[in-house]
């Protein structure tokens, strides 16, 4: 038995001497350097304790190092585990108590505060730097160039993300090989990727969306990155006459289409612009089309099943819409209080089945049942509607999850923060229409009679418990939430009350 997510991009690497990446701070690394240097960081993680199975806990900042670690992960037969690089330690401390990580990679500058956490479970700590610099470098840069890699099978976990849920705990959705090889296979093929294609990759890889959708595509055709640090508009404008490709969130789109030199010249010789993680905004994608003679191609995914839609390659891409199920992924939509499927054009759940669907939540047996159908089906939280030529429509979510900058942003871990402050009674927190980041945060408090409390005082307090993109943007401050006669909270009625509040403030 082979390595299975690994093998299956083996089978398609080109020869050794192609280049695989492109850095914004010059350097190059081929598909040749690939496999030694993630040979080297393999025997590094066996080095350091990590057997198969074990979790690797990753929170770098992003670098051609730590995508590397990533692959020897796979190849030591271990399950790789992303973290934010904007997770506060008090939120670390909770993903590593519950993961239980064998080794914890962290940045350099970050060492003092996690070297206690992982000291608490027993974990051992090496670190990775932006400039490949660290402990885990130093170790990998005395080992072999070869590793032979562990075998893995298809349903072997690769890697776990973390998701929180409305209660606030996050829940650790279990990736296998095929979940990732399956969907990576499907990609290539829908989207046209060959050995020729040069992708600009300004995407974070902690994300599903720059690590398993971008990186996990590039290897499995073959192909080739700009593999950028940040996102930069101006950048971003200046690589695309070497380019073919772009991934990207709404954002990337708003703020390129900022730019003055973006036109149908610069992004002529572009073959496809892929946008996910958030919603699009309609007027987004006609104005892209307008300026650059391209359509956004949007698709439809999350942690828990990678890639479940796209709009076509071929044909038309429907602006507001998700596109069609890709294949080998069967979606319908259904009644959520009784599961039954509802007709063509009613909104619904949607509920999806495919390989590239999750094995369930890490140490949640009751939780994972919870959310799947006795005939495989998961329930995904999104609301929907299949119209009349099958394109697939979000049109809300469950559990008032907010999508802001491509960010899984859950509204009851920063109501429990704000309702923790004195002179706070209750919140709520919602996501309203942003023009930049599709959704923006936005906290509606109820102080306590007699209290003074500011949104200065609220942003300060919790500005270092938790990561910056669940900030809210605005505090509202208002006598009283509205609720129904079952005293819920009405927040969709806070939606529409300040839908309007961020029209005009892109960028």
């Amino acid at each position: 038995m082979t390595n299975h997510l690994f093998g299956a991009f083996r089978s398609r690497m080109p020869a050794p001497g192609r280049l695989l990446m492109e850095t914004d701070d010059g350097r190059s690394i081929t598909y040749g350097d690939m496999l030694a240097r993630s040979a080297q960081l393999a025997h590094a993680l066996a080095q350091a304790g990590v057997e198969p199975g074990d979790r690797v806990a990753v929170q770098v900042e992003k670098s051609p190092e730590a995508a590397l670690l990533y692959l020897a992960s796979l190849r030591a037969g271990a399950v790789f585990l992303p973290l934010n690089t904007a997770y506060t330690l008090l939120e670390l401390d909770y993903f590593f108590r519950d993961a239980e990580p064998r080794l914890i990679v962290c940045d350099p500058d970050r060492l003092s505060g996690v070297e206690p956490l992982a000291a608490s479970i027993g974990a051992t700590v090496l670190t990775l730097g932006r400039g490949g610099q660290g402990t885990l470098a130093s170790q990998a840069s005395r080992q072999a160039t070869e590793f032979s890699d562990v075998a893995r099978g298809p349903d072997d976990l690769a890697a776990i993300l973390y998701t929180s849920g409305t209660t606030g705990r996050s829940k650790g959705a279990m990736l296998s090989h095929e979940n990732l090889a399956s969907n990576a296979r499907v990609l290539v093929e829908q989207w046209r990727f060959g050995a020729d294609d040069v992708l600009i990759h300004a995407l974070p890889i902690f994300h599903t969306h720059g690590l398993f959708v971008a990186t996990n595509v590039i290897l499995m055709a073959g192909a080739k990155m700009f593999f950028e640090q940040k996102f930069d508009p101006a950048r971003i404008l200046s690589l695309m006459p070497r380019a073919t490709a772009l991934m990207g969130v709404p954002t990337f789109y708003v703020r390129l289409l900022q730019q003055e030199g973006l036109n149908q010249d610069v992004a002529k010789g572009m073959r496809v612009f892929i946008s996910g993680s958030a919603p699009l905004l309609a007027e987004t994608h006609k104005a892209w089309r307008e300026r650059t003679g391209h359509a956004i191609l949007e698709r439809y995914g999350m942690t828990e099943t990678n890639m479940n839609t796209s709009n076509p390659y071929d044909g038309e891409r429907r602006a507001g819409t998700v596109g069609f199920p890709l294949p080998g992924v069967s979606l319908r939509v259904t009644d959520p209080e009784t599961a039954k499927p509802l007709a063509q054009g009613e909104i619904g759940m949607i509920e999806v089945k495919g390989p590239n669907v999750f094995a369930g939540y890490w140490r949640m047996p009751e939780k994972t049942k919870a959310e799947f159908h006795g005939d495989g089906f998961f329930i995904t939280g999104d609301l929907g509607l299949i119209d009349a030529d099958g394109y697939v429509h979000i049109v809300g979510r469950g559990k008032d999850l907010i999508i802001s900058g491509g960010y899984n942003v859950y509204p009851k871990e920063i109501e429990s923060e704000i309702d923790a402050l004195d002179g706070v009674a209750e919140s709520a927190v919602i996501g309203v229409a942003h023009p930049d980041f599709g959704e923006g945060v936005t906290a509606v408090v109820v102080r306590k009679p007699g209290s003074a409390i500011s949104a200065a005082d609220i942003a300060a307090a919790i500005a270092e418990r938790l990561a910056k993109y669940k900030h809210p943007k605005q505090v509202i401050f208002i006598d009283e939430l509205p609720r129904n006669t079952m005293g819920k909270v009405q927040k969709n009625v806070l939606r529409e009350t300040y839908k309007d509040m961020y029209a005009g403030k892109a960028g």
